[in-house]
C-alpha cells in the first residue's frame, strides 16, 4: 500500500503553498487536495508537481508498506 511519508499540505504551506494557491493557479485540483486530507492515492501529475514545487523526490514524499491483504493477494 503507497503512504503519504511526510504531511504534503503542512509542507507545502510552510513552502508558501496555500490551499487556495493550488486551486487558484492550478498547481492541484480541489480532487487531489482531498484526496491527500483523505491519505487517498494521487496521480502521477500531481506527485510531479508536488516533488517540483517542495523540490524532492517521489521516495521522499511516498512509500511503500506492504500489509498481511498484500501479502495473502500479490505474493506468489
Amino acid at each position: 500500500m503507497i503512504v503519504y511519508r511526510i504531511d504534503i499540505l503542512d509542507a507545502l504551506k510552510k513552502k508558501g503553498y496555500s490551499t487556495y494557491t493550488l486551486r487558484k493557479n492550478k498547481y492541484l485540483s480541489e480532487t487531489m487536495i482531498a484526496n491527500i486530507r483523505a491519505n487517498k492515492p494521487i496521480t502521477l501529475q500531481a506527485l510531479d508537481a508536488i516533488c517540483i514545487m517542495l523540490r524532492k523526490n517521489p521516495e521522499d514524499i511516498i512509500g511503500v508498506e506492504i500489509t498481511p491483504e498484500d501479502k495473502v493477494k500479490y505474493f506468489v
